[in-house]
């Protein structure tokens, strides 16, 4: 599956950690299940030298195996899975390690004592937690402030015009905790390339035709009226429509960073023109209204009657 986000080796992937570097842009996120370790691999290589001028992120808890041992966020794999992916990196320390999924099956305490340990060893610096629902969130800090273990500060979290569903539970959980997001597939699964749009075939090379069964599900008129949107604000700023969709996102509250999936220099130098400007709040409120849903339960009264919200205002 992740193949499908690209090959690089080391020489492509530094050249593209180079151009990151010269933009400010510090933060490369990765995990030990992309391409089997390889990720890692690769962008250890291409940060050689230079440790010290980036951030590394990290995830595991997915399968890397069949056994037994080879999945969870048990004591003993977290130690296992940390000191492997430091080797593949090649470093001593990893900035931020989060959980790639929940584990139901090991008890929470035994997972932040863990991760206590190991940053307590220095082998890691912060802690956070990807694909999480809130109540999984909001327990686990409760028994870190208990526990005095250290708390989650960032949730790797999916959030894209085409895929709002983010703002219902955990945008205001994180406002309440402090927990920023991290935001993965800012492009909704590669729909928002610009290049999909009303009655036009898939492009050939789009990485939908192998991927679009894995991701978040998007109605293809709901799709469209986003697209549309998305469009005649790229018209009025000049800008693309990738670029106008991740600016959206970083003006989210909570939004601390946005992870975009470049697999080539073209694309990065594209992403990278979302900074350095601000959609107006009609552009704004253009986007949004185009890509408004209808909250589910327990969510929808708060934003459909006067008297929900005014004890409880929607985040946005």
């Amino acid at each position: 599956l992740f193949g499908h986000w690209g090959n690089s080796d080391a020489k492509e992937a530094r050249r593209l950690v180079d151009i990151c570097l010269e933009a400010g842009v510090n933060l490369f996120d990765t995990a030990d299940v992309y391409s089997a370790g390889a990720s890692e691999e690769v962008l250890g290589e291409a940060i050689k030298g230079r440790r010290d001028a980036v951030l590394i992120s990290t995830k595991t808890s997915l399968p890397m195996g069949d056994g037994p041992a080879d999945w969870g966020s048990s004591r003993s794999r977290l130690i296992r899975s940390v000191d492997a992916a430091l080797k593949r990196l090649g470093t001593d320390y990893i900035d931020l390690l989060q959980l790639h999924a929940f584990d139901a099956s090991t008890p929470i305490e035994e997972v932040l004592s863990a991760l206590d340990d190991l940053v307590r060893s220095g082998r890691l610096r912060y802690v956070g937690v990807s694909n999480f629902s809130g109540w999984q969130v909001m327990k686990s800090l409760g028994l870190a402030d208990k526990h005095g273990y250290p708390r989650y500060v960032a949730h790797q979290v999916y959030y894209s015009l085409v895929g709002r569903d983010y703002e219902w539970e955990l945008m205001p959980l994180g406002l309440d905790q402090g927990v920023g997001a991290l935001v993965w597939s800012p492009l909704g699964w590669g729909r928002l390339t610009g290049k999909i749009r009303r009655g036009q075939p898939l492009p050939e090379k789009s990485r939908l035709h192998g991927t679009a069964d894995f991701g978040p599900p998007v109605e293809d008129e709901h799709l469209f009226k986003v697209v549309d949107a998305l469009e005649a604000v790229a018209a009025e700023t000049g800008k693309t429509v990738p670029q106008v969709a991740i600016n959206w996102l970083l003006q989210r509250p909570t939004v601390s960073s946005v992870i975009i999936g470049a697999r080539n220099e073209e694309q990065l130098r594209q992403n990278l023109g979302a900074v350095g400007w601000a959609l107006t709040p009609e552009q704004i409120k253009t986007l949004d209204e185009a890509s408004a849903v209808t909250a589910p339960y327990p969510y929808f009264p708060y934003r459909r009657q006067e008297g929900f919200a005014r004890l409880n205002p929607p985040a946005v």
